[in-house]
């Protein structure tokens, strides 16, 4: 598939197909899409994020993952995000024109979440967020930050997640974050004729 495109041209997608001895991933893409996605990995909670994600961000996003789930989580987790970066890398082509940068605060109730991304062609991850309850469905918590390295890894971006203030008794910081990620997601990697 072709990933490059100029201004106004709706080609910056990309297909991505990762195979191991651990999980089999095959994800498409596209920046300029609408939001729509499928999306199954074996892990519910997993998928929901990353329907979240699809749909605040506009990217259009269909994955299929078959994971070593019989034995953890881990390589499902993690290689989904290394398939995804890969895919969001390649969709972005030369990157002419995107805006690179962008934040979002996310109220939800009493918890308030800020995430930011520059895509800069240096990955790194800065998480702050913490858990008070080891899983979410049948998701492990600790996966989350594993799952945003490997993303920001593949993907060469600078991402910042962090949970400003949430009170002990809050179920979860993530779903008040996938609202700040998906708007940042779509910010960043838009384009702008002004910046063509």
């Amino acid at each position: 598939m072709r990933s490059q495109a100029r201004y106004g041209e709706s080609m910056r997608t990309a297909t991505i197909s990762r195979h191991t001895s651990e999980t089999s991933i095959d994800v498409t893409i596209n920046l300029d899409g609408t939001g729509a996605y499928t999306v199954s990995t074996g892990i519910g909670f997993f998928d929901h994020m990353l329907e979240q994600l699809s749909r605040h961000s506009l990217i259009d996003m269909h994955i299929k993952t078959v994971g070593d789930l019989h034995i953890d989580q881990h390589h499902t987790v993690e290689d989904t995000g290394l398939a995804i970066g890969e895919a969001v890398l390649k969709a972005l082509g030369e990157k002419r024109g995107i805006r690179r940068y962008a934040d979002a605060l996310s109220p939800m109730d009493e918890t308030l979440t800020r995430v930011a991304i520059d895509i800069s062609g240096r990955p790194y991850l800065v998480w702050k967020t913490a858990f008070s309850q080891k899983k979410l469905g049948e998701m492990d918590t600790e996966m989350f930050e594993h799952f945003f390295h490997s993303f920001a890894q593949t993907a060469g971006i600078t991402l910042h997640i962090e949970t400003l203030y949430a009170p002990t008794t809050t179920i979860s910081p993530k779903p008040r974050s996938r609202a700040s990620r998906g708007r940042c997601a779509k910010r960043s990697s838009s384009t702008s004729a002004r910046q063509a």
